[in-house]
């Protein structure tokens, strides 16, 4: 039975000449038999859209898969939860 996974997947960003430490992570929508099988379509999937582009000024940006970093399964109810995030800041003045 095929049944839906969220992977989390980690894309590389270089630009000629510049040193960035870029990274972009990307949560996509997989269905699959199982987490292995879910696991491979991903990196087929992030590995088609890995591409290299010239920008505005003429440098190649690279774009580049690097990993699966997380894959978890997910009921595709009304009201499920897909994502949450906690945020730590810190105060800015105190009155």
């Amino acid at each position: 039975m095929v049944q839906p996974f969220i992977v989390n997947l980690v894309f590389g960003i270089s630009c000629e000449g510049v040193f960035t430490d870029q990274y972009e992570e990307q949560l996509r929508l997989v269905f699959s038999e199982n987490e292995q099988t879910a696991i491979d379509t991903a990196k087929q999937l992030a590995t088609e859209i890995t591409c290299d582009f010239t920008d505005r000024v003429g440098r190649t940006i690279g774009w580049k898969f690097i990993a699966v970093k997380d894959i978890m399964p997910v009921e595709l109810n009304n009201g499920s939860l897909i994502h949450s995030s906690i945020k730590e800041t810190e105060p800015i003045g105190m009155i």
